[in-house]
């Protein structure tokens, strides 16, 4: 039997103890990475909480939005073959600035002929005028005979009434005062006849008055007509309502456009203004003058500053061609998105770099009005 050296297995033992304690040593340093690691989580955790519920939880974002402008359409008033197209495709343009010629010479064929019409109407006025006059020159003649016939049916009354008890005393014949009483009748007669043609030459005054305010009518007519002419023939150069950008232009040379055609647009690039569509559970503590944050897609998602400037009066969908009946048929409940108008802040040399319709992320920061839905409900258990 071979004795077994004293210690013999000691060397493998010290190896054992030696790697023993550093895997504690190596326990130990994961167990306090872990717990760092879990005390940032937990600290970024209750940070991320706070800064939610003082500030996040205010944050409304929509990206159902869009920058939009007030483009006005260019359309002529009146008809005609287009003469001169003074602009071109994507030009800047001032407001009051010529952009396209109608051929003005049928509205100015139309002006002189509203022209002529006054002219007319003012001759026939002065010919109307001229017979007033001779009008009351017949009223005296009229007159003056009629004062003759009544002196003379005067006369031949005192005749009659004078010879009467001559004839009857037997001085004057019979004969002689039938012829007497003759004239008389005849002097009465004539004298009822010349009153009766004073009357209706004085009545035939009236009826030249009324020719006279019938070609003043008509004179105003003609000046009304004129004036209208004028307005077309300024209305066949067609000038820009704002200053912007030419847009859509869809005009030649030498087309034959009616009145209405859409011959281009403008857009006002200085004007423009985004519209963002909000959820309906998103608008309680949304009020115009808050603080936005727009985000365009266009541009990298660079960041631009805005505030809410109003809030559509109704959904989106009340303002459709044909606004849902929920009363009738089966009904399915759909979060409405209403309209919110959000003006731009932004240098001009950011809004040259955005056009109506690019897409945009908007951010409302609501917390002005963190304190109005506390505010109504208790105004609302008062009202209780």
């Amino acid at each position: 039997m071979t004795d077994t050296p004293a210690g013999g297995n000691r060397p493998e033992a010290t190896a054992d103890d030696e790697a023993q304690p550093g895997k504690k040593r190596l326990s130990g340093r994961a167990k306090l990475i872990l717990s760092v690691i879990v005390v940032g989580l937990l600290v970024a955790g209750g940070i991320w909480f706070l800064n939610y519920q003082n500030h996040g939880k205010y944050l409304e974002e929509t990206n159902d939005a869009t920058i939009q402008a007030d483009m006005v359409t260019v359309a002529p008033r009146v008809a005609g073959y287009v003469s001169a197209v003074l602009v071109n495709e994507n030009q800047d343009v001032r407001a009051g600035q010529p952009l396209v010629r109608i051929d003005p010479r049928t509205a100015r064929a139309q002006a002189a002929q509203a022209e002529a019409q006054i002219a007319l109407a003012g001759a026939q006025i002065d010919a109307t005028r001229a017979q007033v006059r001779e009008q009351f020159a017949a009223i005296d003649q009229a007159r003056a005979q009629l004062s003759a016939a009544r002196v003379k049916a005067a006369f031949d009354a005192q005749e009659v009434a004078r010879y009467r008890p001559l004839a009857a005393s037997g001085a004057e014949t019979r004969e002689q005062l039938a012829k007497l009483e003759v004239a008389a009748r005849q002097s009465a007669e004539n004298a009822r006849a010349a009153a009766a043609t004073l009357a209706a030459q004085e009545r035939r005054v009236g009826t030249i008055q009324s020719q006279i305010r019938q070609g003043e009518a008509q004179g105003q007519a003609a000046r009304a007509q004129l004036a209208s002419a004028n307005v077309d023939v300024g209305a066949t150069t067609l000038t820009a309502a704002i200053g912007g950008r030419v847009g859509d232009k869809t005009v030649t040379l030498g087309q034959f456009v009616q009145a209405g055609t859409r011959l281009m647009s403008i857009v006002p690039l200085d004007k423009i203004y985004v519209t963002a569509n909000f959820k309906e559970t998103q608008l309680a503590l949304m009020r115009p003058g808050q603080p936005v944050t727009i985000k365009v897609d266009a541009l990298d998602g660079m960041e631009l500053a805005g505030r809410v400037e109003s809030l559509a009066p109704g959904t989106g969908a009340q303002f459709s061609l044909l606004p849902p009946q929920n009363a009738t048929g089966n009904f399915t409940k759909i979060t409405q998105r209403v309209p919110v108008r959000v003006s731009i802040e932004a240098t001009p040399a950011a809004r040259r770099l955005l056009v109506p319709g690019l897409s945009v992320t908007v951010t409302v920061d609501t917390i002005s009005a963190k304190d109005d839905i506390k505010r109504v409900r208790d105004q609302q258990e008062k009202a209780r």
